[in-house]
Parts: C-alpha cells; structure tokens; sequence
C-alpha cells in the first residue's frame, strides 16, 4: 500500500501545478483505495508491468554507445599499453647500470663480456676477489618483450652498453620496436 501511494503521490504531483487541491485529491485517493485493498494491489502490478524491461531499440542505442566509446578509448589504451613497455624497459636498464656501477666499486672493473650480467647475481670464477654481491635482489629478467638484454663492454655509448632490442627483437627499428640502450 505504501508504494502506491508514493506512485500517487508522484503521479499527481506531475500531472498537476503545485497546489493545496493536489494534497486533497491524494487524500481521497488514498482513503478510497484503503476500502479496496484488492484494486490497489491490481492497479500497483499493472503499472509495474507496462514499465518492465527495456524495449529492442533502447538496447541497441545502448549497444551503439558503448560500442563508440569501446572505438574511442581502445585504442588510446593500447597506445599506453606500449608507452609503458617502454619505460619498464628504461627503469630496468637504470637498474642495470646501478648494480653495474657498485660491482666496479667493489670488484674494480665493470664484467667482462664473457661474465655479462649474470656477474651481478654469481661471483665470476677469475678476477673478483672483492665481489660483494649479489647486486641485484633477482635473476637478470628479461625485456618487457620476453628478450635476453645486450651486454656489450667496451661500448659505443661508453664503458659499457645494455641494450634492449624493443618489441620486435631486431636492431634498429621505430616506435615500440625502436632499440633501447642507456
């Protein structure tokens, strides 16, 4: 009886301006449909079921909006998808490059070629004496991509090089496929 009478109460309250007669005829109403409790019951499902579900075409306007906004969004999404990989690639190499430089501090020199960065988690079997390590807490991971990195001592950007080959796992490249090196 409650949630008819709140119906009402809505009901009349938009079919009509504001007014003290609104109140009246929501009074009457009710006390006429207190004698009849069986009406009001057949009335409230009615009008429940004349509003329940949607029709075919409010679902396919929704269909088409979340369709626009998935065209929209998507694909400025996979846009950063692909910027990430790229600074996760960054920050390992800055990582390499710090364990690399406390093995020079300790052992005196940077690996060899033939050590590579396995020398920053096992002591290398000649010439390490001082090795304090190991310098990183893990395994050496791989690129982003699932590629080994590029040690390469002497290099051409200095002492040494770590190089990530990018997306494609081939030297040179543009965009996600571009190389990173520090």
């Amino acid at each position: 009886m409650k949630t008819f009478a709140t119906w009402l109460i809505f009901a009349s309250s938009r079919l009509r301006p504001a007014s003290n007669t609104r109140i009246n005829d929501t009074v009457i109403a009710l006390r006429y449909f207190q004698n009849f409790p069986d009406l009001a019951d057949r009335t409230v499902a009615a009008v429940r079921s004349r509003h329940a579900g949607f029709t075919l075409l409010e679902l396919l306007v929704v269909i088409v909006i979340i369709g626009m906004l998935a065209s929209y969004v998507g694909p400025k999404y996979f846009a950063q998808l692909g910027k990430s990989e790229v600074t996760i690639a960054r920050s390992q190499i800055d990582g390499f490059e710090k364990a690399l430089d406390t093995f020079r501090l300790d052992v005196g020199r940077y690996p060899s070629a033939e050590e590579g960065l396995a020398a920053l988690m096992t002591k290398p079997a000649a010439g390490a004496e001082r090795w304090n390590g190991p310098y990183l807490k893990k395994a050496v991971p791989p690129d982003p991509w699932g590629h080994a990195y590029l040690y390469r001592v002497p290099g051409s950007h200095g002492e040494y090089d770590i190089v990530s080959l990018g997306k494609d796992g081939q030297p040179g490249g543009t965009g996600e496929n571009a190389d990173i090196a520090n």
